[in-house]
């Protein structure tokens, strides 16, 4: 019955971990691609995004998940490079597909 008291709690600290190797993901795959596809793609220049992706790592590392108000904008940033930019800086290096 404890588990479900506070099953909110650990939900949230479940997405918090989860974002932590996703956040490493985004940097390390912003970090590897060309500069020109970001602004190709119509996305912030790389810098920018290495900035966005890698201090929303750091945020999610150094702060300790839902005790922390932080951690959510951190995830939002990070989930906005894998689900927008990622796909489409991947696509501008490869061209359209037929």
């Amino acid at each position: 019955m404890d588990l479900l008291r506070h099953l909110d709690f650990y939900v949230l600290q479940a997405i918090w971990l989860a974002g932590i190797p996703v956040g490493v993901y985004a940097f390390v795959h912003a970090l590897l691609q060309r500069a020109d596809a970001f602004t190709a793609a119509g996305k912030l220049t790389k810098p920018a995004w290495l900035g966005i992706t890698g201090v929303s790592t750091l945020v999610l590392v150094l702060f300790q998940g839902p005790t922390s108000f932080l951690w959510l904008p951190a995830i939002i940033a990070v989930l906005v490079y894998i689900v927008d930019v990622r796909p489409r800086v991947s696509e501008a290096q490869r061209g359209p597909r037929w």
